[in-house]
């Protein structure tokens, strides 16, 4: 936060300064006691197995610069900095609010209003953080661009997001999370974008929503924080996107590879597993060719060319700049070591992505086998045996040798694989359950040899991040 003091956020949350002085000067957003440093503001959140309001005498003898608390009186935040130091000289501004998430959202709200550049939000059920990262890319030809840190895309997250973009900002692009009803209303109302992305409806988070269609009907609600006169930047390849129109007061456009796109792109050639195409925009056209693999990322390529020019850059300088990405941990991230190339591509995974993953390890022309890691898919919801299965019958029918599951949802990939590929596939498939960790590590130190390609891919929680990193060796070069 850039000159923000205690009587800024005062009159950004409606608070009560119950302890403290009003020009105390602060400096960083916290919400884990023990990242707090000297000049913090330390939000003490209400969760389900822990009160945060308990570590407020650790961030205060950490320097705390101020604290928000629901649970105390004047009387009570006095008493306590006398017990802390004695004499009663420390700084540390205690804030009474009625709700201490609410209150951060505000701050959020109110360092959003300082802000007069671009802000690109980005949502979407799978691709965000790509397409957020190639944004970013695309923009930084112009711009000084601030981006989402890590995935910081949530109802306490965006808030200290927005608290983050200094004054030399030129443009934001903001990473727009939802897992539940009216939380992308909340969260984009925090953000304000001028220029609002969706990059596709799937069905992650089905479980919470319900269906795909309650999915859609979300994700346009980040159409309840853009800014008047803003952009509803949509892909048109999406079979729900493509016949959206944005609402009253906002222009539409569309990015894709069909006619129906206003940015699109033509001549796709993906030889080596790096695409390349032409993207068009009326009458210009310019080349591009990515340092990323995959068929899936010429979308992401066009919504971040698309974005840059709608935010004054030329197609020529957004298109080279999208071309010199290089891609994000855990996505699709390719190494070298000791003969064997190993794709980690564990951040996340969905049906779309799982495919998508399967095709970038399909395209590389190295490899003396193409082995799959896959573990389970998480909420899915009520058909997410089916949609396992459809992933493993669509693996069947590529050139994969070897399959490899964990997970017990992953198994019903392998059921779906083996269906596909029948008795006398040429398809190997080994299954391993989640509690068998140790022993598919095993089972992979003596399995890989020198010339195999193999892709590990699987949802965040199931942990096959620190498989890959293992594989991949510590002092491999990403390419």
């Amino acid at each position: 936060m850039e000159q923000i003091r205690v009587k800024d956020i005062l009159k950004a949350t409606g608070g009560k300064l119950l302890f403290g002085e009003e020009e105390t000067l602060l400096s960083r957003i916290k919400l884990d006691s023990r990242q707090v440093e000297e000049g913090d503001l330390f939000v003490p959140i209400i969760g389900e197995k822990v009160d945060a309001h308990r570590f407020l005498e650790q961030v205060i003898r950490s320097g705390a610069g101020a604290v928000f608390t629901s649970e105390h009186t004047g009387e009570e935040a006095e008493k306590a900095m006398v017990k802390l130091n004695g004499e009663g000289s420390c700084k540390t501004a205690w804030i009474g609010v009625p709700d201490t998430r609410e209150a951060l959202q505000a701050v959020g709200s109110y360092c959003r209003a300082r802000l007069s550049i671009p802000v690109i939000g980005i949502t979407g059920s799978v691709g965000k953080t790509t397409t957020r990262e190639m944004v970013a890319a695309a923009l930084s030809a112009g711009f000084q661009v601030f981006k989402t840190p890590g995935n910081s895309n949530s109802q306490v997250g965006v808030p200290i997001t927005m608290s983050e973009i200094c004054s030399s900002d030129e443009a934001a692009v903001i990473e727009l999370g939802m897992s539940e009803p009216g939380e992308l209303t909340k969260i984009a109302r925090i953000a304000r974008p001028t220029m609002a992305l969706i990059t596709n409806i799937g069905i992650t988070h089905i479980e919470q929503l319900g269906s795909r269609e309650n999915i859609y009907r979300e994700k346009l609600t980040i159409q309840d924080g853009l800014e008047a006169g803003g952009i509803l930047l949509l892909n048109g390849d999406d079979d729900l996107l493509k016949v959206t129109k944005a609402r009253d007061g906002y222009r539409t456009i569309y990015y894709g590879t069909g006619k129906n796109c206003d940015y699109r792109a033509e001549n796709i050639n993906e030889e080596g597993g790096c695409p390349s195409f032409l993207a068009v925009y009326k009458d210009k056209k310019v080349p591009v060719q990515l340092q990323v693999l995959g068929s899936h990322n010429v979308l992401n390529a066009m919504a971040a060319i698309a974005a840059a020019c709608e935010a004054g850059l030329s197609m020529e300088a957004a298109a080279e700049s999208v071309g010199c990405f290089t891609g994000f941990k855990n996505r699709q991230q390719i190494y070298r070591n000791h003969g064997i190339t190993v794709i980690d591509d564990t951040y996340n995974a969905s049906p779309v992505s799982m495919k998508a993953g399967i095709n970038v390890l399909c395209a590389l022309k190295e490899g003396r086998r193409k082995i799959a890691v896959l573990a389970d898919m998480k909420e899915l919801g009520e058909d997410t045996v089916q949609f396992h299965r459809e992933v493993g019958a669509y693996l069947a029918e590529q050139p994969v040798d070897v399959l490899i599951t964990y997970g017990e949802l992953a198994g019903e990939i392998a059921e779906g694989a083996a269906m596909e590929a029948g008795e006398n596939g040429r398809l190997v498939i080994r299954r391993f359950s989640e509690n068998e960790r140790e022993t598919m590590t095993a089972f992979l130190e003596g399995f890989l040899t020198a010339g195999d390609c193999v892709l590990l891919k699987g949802s965040n929680s199931m942990k096959l991040g620190t498989i890959a990193a293992q594989f991949a060796g510590k002092k491999n070069q990403v390419i």
